[in-house]
């Protein structure tokens, strides 16, 4: 697709992931206005060069390409119509919904700022906070074509991979279902190491002696890494998901119950 030349950018949610969003793009060249509703959040952004505002509203007042990075749907809706984003974005602007959120969500802010020339874009996020910090994130975007490709150049600061996948809501249909594998993968991992140590293996010779062969995955790979931080809210929204598709998900249940009681302090202690 060919890129349009955007220079200013927004970020709405400036903590862990939204920091190192707007971090990379300043550093990338772009000019970042950011809010948030945390003091401290904004120091560390101001400190990485983003110029500070004090609303979601100002923010899009001045930028071309907002990135959303709040925690829940209501917030997203809050930020984008209640907060007055939307009424001070100029036509041709975009939104990208960075938050994990139900896809029709965004696809029901898509129908209303379509209606003022404003693009909303879903453009959720995966491969976790190292890859924020590095600036290799690989994002998922869902939308029309026309307003994905205007915020690429914004989204590719940060994001090593901007895949297209489809239609307004089709990113988080994307993150749903990587994240449904993610979990299902560190249960299985979290099983099959339990028995390993059990057993009187090596748990770290064996992880890598695994990584060459069928059972190899991401998960194990960087195994005591992860913190199992965000498995229950990234379950809650895949089961709800597949409850209004109407389709049954028993390994998914499962998958919901074993992943709960999985954190760091369990999976690093296997390495011990």
């Amino acid at each position: 697709m060919t890129e349009t030349t955007i220079s200013k950018t927004g970020v709405i949610g400036l903590g862990a992931m939204g920091l190192q969003m707007a971090r990379h793009m300043a550093a990338k060249g772009f000019t970042v206005y950011g809010a948030d509703i945390d003091p401290d959040a904004m120091r560390r952004a101001s400190a990485h060069g983003v110029h500070l505002c004090g609303s979601a509203a100002e923010v899009g007042e001045r930028s071309e390409v907002v990135v959303v990075m709040v925690a829940t749907d209501a917030q997203v809706d809050d930020v984008v119509r209640a907060s007055g984003l939307l009424d001070r974005l100029r036509s041709g602007a975009v939104i990208c919904i960075s938050s994990s959120v139900a896809p029709q969500t965004c696809r029901d802010l898509a129908a209303v700022a379509g209606a003022r020339g404003v693009g909303v874009i879903d453009t959720p996020v995966v491969l976790g906070q190292e890859a924020a910090n590095n600036g290799e994130l690989t994002v998922y975007a869902g939308g029309e074509e026309r307003w994905v490709e205007r915020a690429t150049p914004a989204l590719r600061a940060f994001g090593r991979k901007v895949i297209h996948v489809g239609a307004i809501g089709s990113g988080q249909v994307a993150k749903t279902m990587n994240n449904l594998l993610l979990w299902a993968n560190m249960c299985a991992n979290f099983e099959v190491l339990t028995l390993a140590k059990a057993l009187g293996a090596d748990v770290p010779k064996l992880i890598e002696a695994l990584g060459h062969g069928s059972g190899a995955n991401w998960s194990l790979s960087r195994w005591g890494a992860g913190t199992g931080k965000w498995a229950e809210k990234d379950m809650d929204v895949a089961l709800d998901i597949a409850q209004h598709a109407k389709v049954p998900m028993p390994l998914a249940g499962l998958v919901d119950q074993l992943a709960k009681s999985i954190n760091q302090e369990k999976m690093k202690a296997l390495l011990s």
